[in-house]
């Protein structure tokens, strides 16, 4: 690795430190995608209760950091605000300028941990998979008792 010239501090001091991925912090609310493991988009946030399965992830992930939309009202950030004092998780508020970020708030670790699928599970997909996979009858049985072999 080199050293730096008086040039690159010069250059640091003027445009701050270079910063690896700005895109994706900007997005991530100043995280990386890989150490995500939820983000909320900000309808999310809006809504007046906080979804349950957030409230368990959060549960499960008490070393991560919780981060939060600062072009969010407060009035709507406080209550993640309390749920992560009340499970002695970090949050931080993050106001960037120049970028309003899609997500409201962001749980992230301050290392890599890939997770696939990011977004909140859905609660109204796995009963539908039940519904599928259990049978009601239907139509179908109509026509299996009309064609019957005897």
């Amino acid at each position: 690795m080199s050293k730096k010239t008086v040039d690159d501090y010069l250059q640091e001091g003027i445009h701050g430190a270079k910063e690896i991925k700005t895109e994706e912090r900007r997005e991530f609310l100043g995280s990386l995608r890989e150490r995500v493991v939820v983000a909320l988009g900000q309808k999310t946030v809006f809504e007046n209760k906080i979804p349950s399965a957030f409230e368990d992830i959060l549960k499960n992930n008490t070393g991560a950091v919780l981060y939060l939309n600062g072009h969010i009202d407060y009035s709507y950030l406080s209550k993640y605000v309390k749920l992560a004092e009340s499970h002695k998780i970090q949050f931080k508020i993050v106001l960037n300028k120049d970028y309003n970020s899609p997500h409201g708030a962001v749980l992230a670790y301050g290392y890599a941990i890939n997770k696939e699928d990011i977004s909140l599970p859905d609660p109204t997909k796995n009963t539908e998979k039940k519904n599928e996979k259990e049978p009601t009858g239907g139509g179908f049985s109509f026509f299996k008792k009309l064609f019957k072999k005897d």
